[in-house]
C-alpha cells in the first residue's frame, strides 16, 4: 500500500499541518465569540 517510508512521513506531516490550521481557525472563532458574545463569520 505505502511504497516508501518517506511518502508515509509526508502524509503524516501534511495531516498534522492541516489539523493545526483547522485548530487555529477554531481558536479564532472561540476567541471572537468569548470576547464579543456574537458568533461572527465576517
Amino acid at each position: 500500500m505505502v511504497d516508501s517510508p518517506i511518502f508515509l512521513l509526508e502524509v503524516i506531516i501534511g495531516g498534522i499541518l492541516a489539523g493545526v490550521m483547522y485548530s487555529l481557525v477554531a481558536l479564532g472563532f472561540v476567541l471572537i465569540y468569548k470576547a464579543s458574545g456574537v458568533f461572527n463569520y465576517a
